[in-house]
């Protein structure tokens, strides 16, 4: 069996890294114009920045510093929400892959939200 780092423990690890995924998945099929590369690259960055902001935070030394990147995290998910809302609004994402991302997003949020409440409390 192979090894894990600790953060690969955390389950909202793992449903960032699958979001990431599917969001990266979903911008490979759509058909725009180059002139929005830009845009398509902020998306996969932000997506990207949720989970390894977590990785990083989790490999910190202290709880604040976690907390820290977990508001780091969490900003990105906010990023990707707005992102989402504006390929929905030019018709470049169906309202379902909207609706379905942006409740994964919204489950992650919790998750992170919860995460830092619960280190805040052992703290």
């Amino acid at each position: 069996m192979v090894e894990q780092f600790n953060f690969e423990k955390l389950e909202v690890w793992q449903k960032a890294v699958a979001f990431a995924d599917e969001v990266i998945a979903l911008l490979d099929k759509i058909e725009t114009s180059r002139n929005h590369y830009r845009l398509f690259e902020q998306m996969e960055s932000a997506c990207t920045s949720i989970s390894m902001n977590i990785a990083e935070g989790k490999g910190r030394y202290s709880k604040k510093e976690f907390i820290h990147f977990l508001h780091i995290s969490r900003g990105s998910l906010f990023e990707v929400a707005t992102l989402l809302t504006i390929l929905k609004n030019r018709r470049w994402i169906s309202e379902d892959a909207f609706l379905k991302l942006k409740a994964d997003a919204f489950e992650m949020g919790k998750m992170i939200n919860g995460l830092i409440n619960s280190i805040k409390i052992s703290a």
